[in-house]
This record gives C-alpha cells, structure tokens and sequence, in this order.
C-alpha cells in the first residue's frame, strides 16, 4: 500500500532547493554519523530500516555499508523524496535497497524483525512521537537497535553577539512545526517513549557546533535560512518586512570574521530492543 501525500503540507517543503539543502546537511554531519552507526553495530550484512529516509542520501550510505549480503528498507511518505532515493541508488547500482511509500502514522512497517533502525530529524514533525517509535520497536528483532537523532534544545540556535532577528526566527520556525502537529524539542520526550516501547537506552549524547563564518559548517544555517523565509512567507505567517530584516541581520553577522553560531542541539540516542 502507498500513501500519496500533497507535498505541500512537509512544513519544509520537498523541492529542488530543499533536496539540495538536505544534501548539504548530511555532508556536513556524516563522519559524526557514520562513527554513530559503527558503535551502533550496523556493519557488512546488516539489515537496516532507514526511517523517513527523504532524498537518500542516507540509504546511499547505508547500502554501501552493509553491502549485498546486507538489505536496507527506505521508508517516506513524499513520492518525490522517494523517487530523488531511487534515483541516487540506481545510479550507485545499488540493489540492496527496497523502497516503499508510507505514512508511519498511518501504517505499520510490520514485524519484518530487522538489525537496526535509523531515524534523523522525523519525529519532530509527526503527530505521535510515541506511535512512531513503538512501530519502529515492532518492526525489530529482540535485541535490534534503534538509533535516533532529535531535537532537545532547538532554541541553542544563536548567533553571538546575539541578533534579535535571528532570535525571532528560530521562534517563528519552531512555531510553524507545532502549527503543523510536530514538536522542534521532541527527544526531551524520549526516556519514557523509548521505555513504554521495549527499548533500553544504550547510549547518549548531545550534538551541537559552534562555528564562524568562514567554517564550512556556516552554509547549513545560511541555506536554512533562506529556504525558510520563504517558506514562512509562502504559510503566511511573516512579512516580506520580517523576511528583509531577518537576511539583514544574518549577512551582517557573516561580515563579521569574529560571529560565532551554536546549532540546534539534538540528542545521538542508541537504544536496544530488550524483547
């Protein structure tokens, strides 16, 4: 069963520009996950579920590391993320890979009793976090893992010295994805989630940089940024005034060698299926 979505209602969006920009994101904090999946245990012959994979450039990864002898399940509820997944797999030739166009709130992955799980950046945007890990735990073997990158203090996005403008946006994003029934701080949620669902929680830790202009981390805010103003603008929920003042404040903080940006913090979980 497939579920056709309007792609208009991803509060991100899912055109060319934010492929690009997911692209952009995965680079700049792939060694931190590759390193992740290793003391995860995913390796040669593993079978993994990639959890709201979008554009694939995690499965990439993920097929290529657990190779033929390996499978790797990429999940999305977007036809065009999906499609830009099949894409990019195709062109790897890589044939350990299904797809399959689903809506976790709507469908179950079943008990397919996979290795490991891999979900980045996709219960912020759900209805139910709760829902979405206890079908991630039923579609893993006793003993699978699940590993998950979420938001915990999305408000660390700052610039310094501070920029009242950058401030405001980061509340304006934050209150477009409630608006949408998601929840930008929802790994605060999930010592209980993870133990209402089965799992024990191996490890965790904080994920946040610090970086300056001239680092080439800088372009994942910057990219952010621009797409999300227009966003905003598109929702309706700013001013082209807003919009203006927001790009102001930000290039002048890119002038300046001595700015220094943290990131969003989000949380590395490693949790274990005990049964």
């Amino acid at each position: 069963m497939t579920t056709e979505k309007n792609e208009s209602d991803y509060v991100l969006g899912t055109h060319d520009e934010e492929v690009a920009r997911l692209g952009l994101q995965h680079r700049i904090w792939r060694s931190v996950v590759l390193d992740c999946w290793r003391r995860a245990g995913i390796g040669h012959g593993a079978r993994v579920i990639d959890v709201g994979c979008g554009p694939g450039y995690a499965t990439v990864d993920l097929a290529e590391i657990v190779g033929r002898a390996g499978e790797v399940l990429a999940i999305e509820r977007s036809p065009r993320f999906l499609e830009v997944a099949r894409q990019a797999c195709g062109a790897r030739r890589l044939t350990n890979v299904q797809f399959r166009n689903a809506d976790l709130m709507e469908q179950e992955i079943g008990a397919i009793e996979f290795d490991a799980a891999w979900c980045r950046w996709v219960a912020s945007f759900v209805s139910s976090p709760a829902l979405l890990v206890q079908r991630i735990a039923r579609s893993l073997r006793p003993g699978g893992v699940a590993i998950f990158h979420e938001y915990s203090d999305y408000r660390t996005w700052r610039l310094a010295p501070c920029r009242p403008a950058l401030e405001s946006f980061v509340h304006e994003v934050m209150e477009s994805w409630r608006a949408n029934g998601g929840e930008p701080d929802v790994a605060l949620e999930f010592p209980q989630l993870l133990r209402a669902a089965g799992f024990r929680v191996l490890d965790v830790r904080p994920r946040v940089l610090v970086i300056s202009p001239s680092d080439y981390e800088w372009q994942w805010p910057a990219s952010f940024i621009e797409i999300n103003l227009a966003r905003l603008l598109e929702l309706g929920r700013v001013t082209g005034q807003w919009t203006n003042s927001v790009r102001r404040e930000f290039a002048e903080a890119a002038a300046d060698a001595t700015t220094l940006l943290t990131t969003p913090m989000f949380l590395e979980i490693i949790a274990r299926r005990e049964s």
